[in-house]
């Protein structure tokens, strides 16, 4: 029997922006092989390219050349359309900011990514999926709250559920402590890293944040356009 293909690689990834004297080179061959339930964090100064190779990453955006491979198919040949459809059923995303829906409840909010996915089976188990998931982040007492009657930490939390919700293989989170204060940024922190182990959910986040970087079980730094590894922090 063959050997299952990793969930995620990347293959000599490079991307520049066109630029007035010229292409301006952001990331440079990079080369990333990622398996099934690992956690990690990549790290670097601002403006080193993190947030453009998440976006690759997460189909976002495209590389100016190489491959990027989810269990072995290459995404680099797919439409929009079909990468719309990858995004919806096997990543979740969870940004700096919420972006929850004002006007939308804890819990209305939660279920908006179910309303496009055609997979019956996961839009019909969705609300006891929402509900099991809400209590477990800490927010069982909130579903009927809107976004404006929580706390960061606790639209934060509420946007990793809504990222969970679809049950992806991916879960990427571009800076998800950034927005928050010391102590809902740890709370955060050790829930991804829950998460991670619990649901054998494979997690990439972006941080500064060395809190967050010493819960993911490997660490890389971003510099010159480059990835190199670094020793989990201490």
């Amino acid at each position: 029997m063959a050997d299952t293909p990793p969930l995620l690689e990347l293959q000599a990834v490079t991307k520049a922006y066109p630029g007035l004297a010229g292409e301006l080179p952001v990331l440079s061959s990079i080369s990333l092989v990622l398996d099934r339930g690992e956690s990690l964090a990549i790290v670097g100064p601002s403006g080193c390219g993190k947030t453009t190779l998440l976006n690759i990453i997460g189909t976002l955006d495209r590389p100016t050349s190489g491959r990027v491979l989810f269990e072995g198919r290459d995404l680099t040949t797919l439409d929009e359309r079909e990468l719309a459809e990858l995004r919806n059923r096997h990543l979740g995303f969870v940004f700096q900011m919420h972006h929850l829906l004002p006007q939308c409840t804890v819990w209305e909010n939660v279920l908006l990514p179910t309303l496009a996915t055609r997979n019956e089976v996961l839009r019909d188990g969705a609300p006891e999926r929402a509900r099991r998931l809400l209590e477990r982040v800490g927010l069982g007492h909130r579903l009927h709250h809107r976004p404006g009657q929580l706390s960061g930490g606790e639209r934060q939390r509420a946007a990793v559920v809504r990222a969970l919700i679809n049950e992806p293989q991916l879960l990427l989170a571009d800076e998800p402590t950034g927005a928050l204060d010391r102590a809902a940024a740890e709370t955060l922190a050790q829930l991804l890293a829950d998460l991670n182990r619990e649901l054998h959910l494979t997690l990439v986040v972006v941080t500064h944040s060395l809190e967050l970087a010493r819960r993911m079980r490997r660490v890389l730094e971003l510099r010159d356009g480059r990835l190199r590894d670094l020793p989990a922090p201490a």
